[in-house]
């Protein structure tokens, strides 16, 4: 019988706490369904009265699997828990717990609140013993607990147990400042639970200012603690939180953990991991980290030929669990460092088998040595690199023609007497015998120029004929330029990262002396890809 262990989410709490995070009331309804579908056991919406959007969040009143908690503090000395408005506010949201953050460290009682430590104690108790009077479950983010207990063990221990004994169901074990390391944490987790607080009321919450906060929260588990607090993606105060992203395909997947514990995680939810992490970055506005554990773009990218040739023969050679089972992708880039092993298992896994002596293969990589001397770059675009491959092969269609295209930038002042810049943009293309034109500005909702890469885009993707709703529901989501070479020789290297509605992602490369003629090439090879892989005809 596996033991159960919980999980609990606080990125629409503490990760909006990130330096440049603001979530809108519909992008926290849409986290926190997405939440609920990976099979979290509590969501932390955020603190009711502390701002509208929070407030406004807790007034939608979702349906959710997982138990939907507010957040708040514990009372203020001077005042009854029943004569609070704070913590009325937070009760008001009619949620089904509630955690309420306390101070648990002597230094922070005494010069942060400015009360006495036993004012602080009863301050906890009588909180807690008002909240369960209400019907709610209880947890208590015990603030800066390991540097208090290391200070005090005794009264950061009689602050849990205040809490506790008050009818708290968890007790959560804050790493605040984010400087405790796993080994410390395992030993003092260790000693609360000797104390007398069960393991199975002991939560982890942990920051990551060392980069531990993984490790940190397993050592917890290991220790007794059997609630994680966390966020996706890592997302948090300075260095962020323990990463729920990290932490659950390692409770789900790996030893001893796999086997001692079960969560309310599937392993089908678990295949849709990359994409969960995917839509908070989107809704961020963010380029995903391509080293990111488990769910990172390079996180199963084998580029030396040895590796490769390994992977071919046996995946677990290189590769620590199969990429699909958290919704990834094994990618074996391309480079001027490649073999022939490299290059079949490139195209085998774009689905094109070449036999292991085709003389093809050959030219291919001479091809790809040539156009990196000149700037491309293959291993951090695949899709321009199968496309390479496919037109070696013969194995890549010409959908459509581009017969020219034209791009202007205006800088003029605006009716409200302010310099602007606008960019327009004109592409002809050919499919078959007809012609289009298509015309596109920059300006997007807000009124704001996007640039001539983007009036590109919109006037490419405006009119495609008959391969239009292919492309409908593809759009660019990063742009990266480099300049390769110095001086009057200078040439540009534009990458473009693109998806679509299921989200896949795909990079495509373009090379020339002109960014603007750079990044329309990488365009095209965007494009050109997502006709091949939709099977257009």
């Amino acid at each position: 019988m596996k033991e159960r262990l919980y999980l609990f989410d606080t990125t629409l709490r503490d990760g909006q706490q990130t330096q440049g995070v603001q979530f809108s009331t519909p992008e926290k309804v849409q986290i926190a369904r997405a939440l609920d579908a990976l099979g979290v056991d509590h969501i932390e919406g955020g603190w009711p009265g502390a701002n509208p959007t929070d407030s406004e969040f807790f007034a939608q009143s979702l349906a959710t699997r997982a138990t939907m908690t507010a957040f708040g503090m514990t009372k203020r000395v001077g005042r009854s828990a029943e004569n609070d408005d704070v913590l009325a506010a937070v009760l008001d949201a009619g949620t089904p717990a509630v955690c309420l953050v306390g101070k648990t460290h002597e230094f922070h009682v005494t010069t942060a609140l400015g009360v006495s430590l036993e004012e602080n104690r009863e301050a906890i108790a009588a909180s807690f013993a008002h909240v369960i009077a209400k019907g709610r479950e209880a947890l208590f983010d015990a603030e800066h607990f390991f540097d208090g207990y290391k200070a005090n063990p005794d009264y950061a221990l009689s602050c849990l147990r205040a809490a506790y004994d008050a009818g708290a169901r968890w007790i959560v074990l804050c790493d605040t400042n984010g400087g405790t390391l796993p080994a410390e944490v395992g030993r003092i987790t260790a000693a609360v639970i000797a104390a007398g607080i069960p393991g199975d009321h002991l939560a982890i919450h942990c920051h990551d200012d060392t980069g531990n906060a993984v490790a940190c929260s397993l050592a917890a588990v290991d220790a007794g603690a059997r609630q994680i607090q966390g966020t996706l993606n890592g997302l948090g105060e300075r260095c962020g939180n323990a990463n729920l992203i990290s932490l659950i395909p390692t409770l789900l997947l790996k030893e001893p953990y796999a086997s001692r514990f079960e969560t309310g995680v599937s392993r089908a939810a678990l295949a849709g991991l990359l994409r969960t992490s995917r839509m908070l970055d989107d809704i961020l506005n963010r380029v995903p980290q391509r080293a990111a554990a488990y769910v990172g773009a390079s996180a199963f990218a084998h580029k030396a030929g040895l590796h490769a040739s390994a992977i071919l023969k046996d995946p677990t050679t290189y590769e620590h669990v199969p990429p699909d089972v958290v919704g990834n992708a094994r990618i074996i880039p391309m480079s001027n460092q490649a073999g022939q092993s490299n290059l079949r298992a490139r195209l085998a896994a774009a689905g094109i088998e070449v036999e292991a002596k085709d003389p093809r293969l050959a030219g291919i990589l001479e091809e790809i040595k040539q156009r990196e001397d000149q700037g491309y770059a293959y291993d951090g675009a695949q899709a321009s690199f199968e496309l390479l491959a496919r037109r070696a092969l013969g194995l890549c269609p010409e959908f459509f023609e581009v017969k020219r295209y034209r791009v202007t930038v205006e800088r003029r002042k605006n009716k409200r007497n302010q310099m602007v810049s606008l960019s327009e943009a004109v592409v002809v293309v050919k499919i078959g015998e007809q012609k289009m034109l298509s015309v596109s500005e920059s300006m997007d909702a807000s009124g704001t120029d996007r640039g001539p890469v983007n009036a590109l885009w919109k006037a490419l993707a405006k009119d495609l004929g008959r391969f239009q709703s292919c492309i409908d529901d593809m759009h660019l989501v990063d742009f990266k330029v480099r300049i390769t070479q110095g001086g009057t020789e200078a040439v540009t290297r534009v990458i473009i990262d693109s998806e679509d509605a299921a989200g896949k992602r795909w990079s495509t490369v373009g090379v020339s002396p002109n960014i603007v003629d750079a990044s329309f090439e990488a365009l095209l090879e965007a494009v050109t890809w997502k006709l091949i892989r939709d099977g257009a005809a």
